[in-house]
């Protein structure tokens, strides 16, 4: 079996070429090709050409690797598993704003090993490989510590169904009071890598999928940060917490008696 590092380098290497094809082919507005969720989650022909890439160059060096696509779901079966987000942020992608990423991450045996957030507008690539620290351009990440909950700074998403959307906005109604402020992105892949970074001391979001998160929670538990659902759960789609210890069971206690994980 390869070495960790091996994986980070070609999940880095994919995601460059990715996001370079992006650029280059991304028109001033792109079209919407389909809908998902709602009718504001939405797909463009660049998702599909960008996942389409992703997998050409996964098949090419490791054929017997499984990957599961946000867009093309899950393809074979072997150890080691490509989880793919084409584009992470895709309504910022159609409206030109700068948070959106190309996400990979690498399990071995259902183990997390690697990932490359490649947040293409803003030329950065944040990388991370188990046990080997989260990186940018060289440098060494370290989440921020020894923030209370009063001091912090946190990122947050939204749903795209209107009765989820009423719920995140009653919960962050409760959070505001209680933080130093709230930032949203729209995009989870990045927030987790800003997590990372000490851009933000904390994130929460309900509704982001294993693809959204997968190399982005590396990243950011590699930079030191905790990663978590409630009640000790494993992060998920119901709920994803992500801060430095301390900081992620204040933001956790603050959370769990608002009910977040309802719809409605």
């Amino acid at each position: 079996m390869e070495s960790v590092l091996t994986f980070v380098r070609l999940a880095e290497e994919i995601s460059r070429e990715a996001g370079e094809m992006l650029l280059a082919k991304r028109p001033a507005r792109p079209e919407v090709l389909a809908t998902k969720s709602s009718p504001t989650d939405v797909v463009t022909a660049l998702d599909r050409a960008s996942e389409e890439l992703i997998r050409d160059r996964i098949r090419a060096v490791r054929p017997g690797d499984a990957i599961l696509g946000e867009e093309g779901g899950s393809t074979g079966d072997g150890r080691v598993r490509w989880i793919v987000d084409p584009i992470d942020g895709t309504v910022n992608f159609l409206y030109g704003l700068p948070e959106w990423a190309v996400s990979l991450a690498v399990e071995v045996d259902g183990e997390i090993v690697a990932g490359a957030v490649n947040v293409v507008p803003r030329g950065e690539v944040f990388t991370a490989g188990r046990g080997e620290g989260a990186w940018l351009g060289g440098e060494r990440l370290r989440c921020n510590t020894g923030v209370p909950l009063g001091r912090a700074l946190i990122a947050t998403g939204f749903g795209y169904e209107a009765g989820r959307r009423k719920v995140q906005a009653e919960v962050l109604a409760q959070v505001l009071p209680r933080v130093r402020d709230i930032r949203r992105g729209g995009s989870a892949a990045s927030d987790l890598c800003s997590v990372a970074a000490g851009r933000v001391d904390g994130y929460f979001e309900r509704g982001p999928q294993y693809w959204d998160y997968a190399a982005g929670g590396l990243v950011a538990t590699e930079a030191g940060a905790r990663i978590g659902g409630l009640g000790g759960r494993p992060y998920n789609p119901d709920l994803t917490i992500c801060a430095a210890p301390g900081l992620f069971e204040e933001l956790h206690d603050l959370l769990a008696p608002l009910d977040p994980e309802r719809d409605a």
